[in-house]
């Protein structure tokens, strides 16, 4: 729980900037649109129908499309700029609807009177027209206010600092305490700042100016707080700060750190990890430059990156054509084999295994049809997955895709009978699951590889250097005993990753591991 709260302050911030800014910038966009919509109807027709279909869109989803976009742009493509789009975009719908509905619905005969006193269009609206409907607006905006800080919680995959850090980590981990602070500080920010809308309604309707300048106060040191910490933020970036990716899974967890103490232990350089980031998020960014450095697999870069279908029978081929392919087209180097790989595979329990006489993906192709296989979000969409179909023709009765971290209780509970496994997972052993054998070597070759982008090459050798020296490091039992540290002894990523590199002086490379 210390270590928890300790990061509090950073993230709740980090979080009010992502509700404050992306909600100012929708009000100042919504309300003059709902005011042009009133006097155009076909402008209000494809406004609302723009915003609704917006609005479908999940906004786990609206936030990764920012990322690809805002690379073709030439511009950074992780962190806050893509959240406060994607952001913008959501909040529109309630306070754009809100708007028209309140100036449409406003009586005739409250126009006709401004008319017959003299007022011209200008001084209706200001005059008689928004100070009517402002009740209902400011309604639009309180329901976006608490829409922006719930999308807010999603932004921690495209690289920006949010109360979503506590949620994701602690699925992933299996840390209850963390879900809980993420989830109960974002619903108390939520609740903050829409009983600060509330304050400021009650202070217009009312005419008490005590009440609303109080309210205005509030809402005027909150976005000078969160400014003011953005600047800092963004002066910060401007340093020789080293910034390592990490995916959606404990061991990048683990990994990301190990990588970042191992820069600031050895050069002194400011480190720093960004969590939680998407497959493909993670390479864009590194190619990018918006990180320096982070751990990937040979046969994700192969299939996924490479777009290779191929499995050469000699691993050391695919890392030379792999190295030789990301420094010539992304300017990408591999700089360290961690010495240990974590493929895909397919797991089940030992239980059904044994019942079913199963113990290779062959035997598993004719009765796949009577069963079900869970995997992660990417599984199913990976060129993996359909190296496997086309392989073994595997045709399941159902597949769900579900959070890496529930994937281990499903099978556990016969909710699914396959799972895609990580090799190194350390519940494989702890729940005695049965790995499959790839007879067919479907799945290529998983090594464990350090990249590194052009940045931290050209700027920062001893960096490089310090990231080196973790070649032949790790092998697949540390990997695993690391990981069953963290999901099933609640022990923190970083706690792991500082007890590894405390050891890392006394252990040798290990015997025949290739850098």
């Amino acid at each position: 729980m210390r270590e928890q709260l300790a990061l509090l302050p950073h993230l709740l911030t980090a979080h009010l900037a992502l509700t404050l800014f992306p909600l100012l910038v929708g009000v100042c966009l919504s309300i003059p649109l709902g005011i042009l919509c009133v006097r155009s109807p076909w402008l209000e027709h494809v406004a609302l129908n723009v915003a609704g279909v917006v609005q479908t869109v999940p906004s786990l989803a609206l936030l990764a499309l920012m990322v690809p976009l805002l690379g073709a742009l030439g511009v950074t493509s992780i962190g806050f700029l893509p959240a406060f789009i994607a952001l913008v975009l959501y909040s529109v719908l309630p306070i754009l609807r809100n708007t028209v509905t309140a100036l449409a619905g406003l009586d005739p005969a409250i126009t006709e009177a401004a008319l017959g006193v003299g007022m011209n269009a200008r001084e209706r609206l200001l005059r008689v027209e928004l100070p009517l409907a402002l009740p209902i607006i400011v309604a639009g905006v309180r329901t976006a206010t608490v829409w922006t800080v719930g999308a807010a919680t999603l932004a921690t995959p495209v690289g920006a600092d949010s109360l979503g850090n506590y949620i994701f980590a602690g699925l992933q981990t299996r840390n209850v305490t963390s879900v809980l602070v993420g989830c109960f500080a974002s619903a108390a920010l939520a609740l903050g700042l829409d009983g600060l809308g509330r304050l400021l309604l009650a202070g217009v309707t009312r005419s008490n100016r005590g009440l609303a300048w109080t309210a205005l106060a509030a809402f005027g040191a909150l976005y000078l707080y969160a400014g003011s910490a953005l600047a800092g933020r963004a002066a910060r970036d401007r340093t020789d700060t080293i910034t390592i990716g990490a995916k959606t899974f404990t061991e990048q967890y683990i990994l990301s750190q190990i990588l970042a103490g191992q820069i600031s232990r050895t050069t002194g350089y400011a480190s720093e990890v960004k969590q939680s980031l998407g497959s493909s998020v993670v390479f864009d960014a590194l190619a990018g430059g918006s990180i320096d450095a982070y751990v990937d697999y040979s046969g994700t870069i192969w299939s996924t990156v490479m777009k290779r279908t191929d499995v050469p029978a000699d691993r050391a081929d695919l890392m030379r054509q792999m190295t030789k392919f990301l420094l010539e087209q992304q300017g990408i180097q591999v700089v360290a084999r961690l010495g240990f790989e974590n493929s895909y595979a397919l797991a089940m329990r030992r239980s059904r295994a044994q019942e079913l006489g199963v113990h290779s993906i062959s035997q598993l192709s004719s009765l796949s049809p009577h069963l079900t296989i869970g995997g992660d979000y990417e599984f199913f969409g990976r060129p993996e997955w359909k190296s496997l179909t086309a392989a073994y023709g595997l045709k399941f009765r159902a597949q769900t895709a579900m959070d890496a971290s529930l994937m281990y209780q499903a099978v556990q509970q016969g909710v699914i009978d396959v799972l895609s496994a990580f090799s190194t997972d350390g519940r494989i052993a702890a729940l005695d699951l049965v790995v499959l054998d790839d007879d067919r070597r479907a799945i290529p070759p998983y090594d464990a590889v350090v990249l590194v982008g052009k940045r931290l090459a050209r700027e920062h050798p001893r960096a490089l250097e310090a990231l080196r020296r973790l070649s032949a490091r790790i092998d697949a039992q540390q990997m695993r005993a690391m990981n069953l540290e963290v999901d099933a002894g609640g022990v923190s990523p970083r706690a792991t990753s500082q007890h590894f590199l405390s050891e890392l002086v006394s252990n040798p490379p290990l015997p025949g591991a290739a850098p």
